[in-house]
């Protein structure tokens, strides 16, 4: 439980969802772990609960929740199913809440509800081959051609890249101004010179894709820029502030089902004529996992309350992505010792956790540039990343 209260309303909402996770999404995961399956039907089910808009306002079609019930509810998606879990962030933090937050009345009523109905998935398109943790030297470029942007540049590592219906991408408007002069436009599927590019074959969130998107003279109306012109580093930095609390709820939500397995395995399993559950070590292991995952959660919970308060959350954020991501690092690998030799079998679903949760420490800004983050803030220095 955290420190603070939940309210009936938020614990309804956890509940709801821990069902339909358990019942639904993980019915598929192992599968889908397998074939790359994109979980486009699971992913509607979740938008006729509400899951895919959850902090979309009422009136664009959305649930109108807060972050607190958003987390709780990624959380449980992500305790099921890591592939699915990851769609369903970038889709709200990041593509959802950028609309919501920097996009025309317009937009807004255009894309808001089919994001929120899941006619469309979001994705999000900062990163390129070489500008990834620093976005000032992307070489993507976007020239004003009468009422018209025309694109040119590739990015890469691009979650729902291939299955994204609605794509926010970041592009040079101004060269000479660095990171002012970063536009961000919205661009939907089917555009003229928009492909699809390499698919990675990736370690684990197998099941969600992750592509270069190519944008060859992409002619994009200007009245598809989101923001005004050079906002676009902006519009990235603040959705990634609230996807870096999607991700410390996912990392809680992998390593609370990795402890839930580690624990059943233990309670199963019988040497030197006892169940490892009553082996000293075995349960100093489980205790200090059950800590960390406690503490995990404790910062989540502080940035997501701190964001709903519309106070500064920049640097809980970051706390809170840097410490719930290299603990769910740490503890798959306790967890899947727990298992021994079957851990490192497909046999058992600690396997598929340990590989999912790999990559947390990495996407949506580094461990390291969460420290930067935060030690800039401690500073008060003005630069960021």
């Amino acid at each position: 439980m955290p420190f603070f209260k939940l309210t009936d309303e938020q614990m309804m909402i956890q509940s709801m969802v821990r069902e339909f996770s358990r019942k639904v999404v993980a019915a598929t995961a192992e599968e889908r772990d397998k074939s790359k399956e994109f979980p486009i039907e699971n992913l509607k089910k979740m938008g006729e609960l509400g899951l895919m808009g959850m902090m979309v306002p009422v009136e664009y079609g959305g649930e109108g929740a807060d972050t607190i019930s958003y987390v709780l509810a990624l959380s449980e998606i992500a305790y099921s199913c890591a592939s699915t879990a990851v769609v369903m962030s970038v889709h709200n933090s990041i593509v959802c809440e950028s609309i919501v937050k920097f996009g025309t009345e317009k937009q807004k009523k255009k894309y808001l509800p089919m994001l929120a109905d899941v006619e469309v998935i979001g994705a999000f398109a900062l990163t390129e081959p070489h500008a990834g943790s620093d976005p000032v030297s992307q070489n993507t470029t976007a020239v004003k051609d009468g009422d018209h942007y025309i694109i040119n540049g590739t990015k890469r590592f691009i979650t729902s890249g291939k299955n994204g219906g609605l794509v926010i991408v970041t592009a040079k408007t101004d060269e000479s101004a660095k990171h002012r002069g970063i536009s961000a436009f919205i661009v939907e599927k089917g555009t003229k010179g928009m492909v699809v590019g390499h698919e990675e074959d990736k370690m684990g969130l197998r099941a969600s894709d992750t592509t270069d998107l190519i944008f060859e003279n992409c002619r994009v109306p200007a009245e598809n820029m989101l923001g005004k012109e050079g906002d676009g580093f902006k519009i990235a930095m603040t959705g990634l502030d609230g996807g870096r609390i999607g991700i410390a709820a996912q990392s809680v939500g992998v390593a609370q089902a990795c402890l839930d397995a580690a624990v059943k395995y233990a309670k199963g399993r019988d040497q030197f004529g006892q169940k490892i559950s009553k082996f000293q070590g075995i349960r100093w292991y489980v205790a200090e996992i059950a800590t960390e995952i406690e503490a995990a959660r404790q910062l989540m919970y502080s940035a997501a309350a701190l964001k709903d308060r519309k106070e500064k959350f920049t640097m809980q954020a970051s706390m809170a992505k840097l410490f719930a991501s290299e603990m769910v690092n740490r503890i798959t690998g306790k967890c899947l010792q727990i298992h021994g030799g079957y851990g490192f079998t497909k046999d058992y679903p600690i396997e598929r956790f340990y590989r999912d949760a790999r990559v947390f420490t990495i996407y949506e800004g580094t461990s390291e540039i969460q420290k930067i983050v935060i030690s800039n803030n401690i500073f008060k220095d003005k630069r960021k990343p």
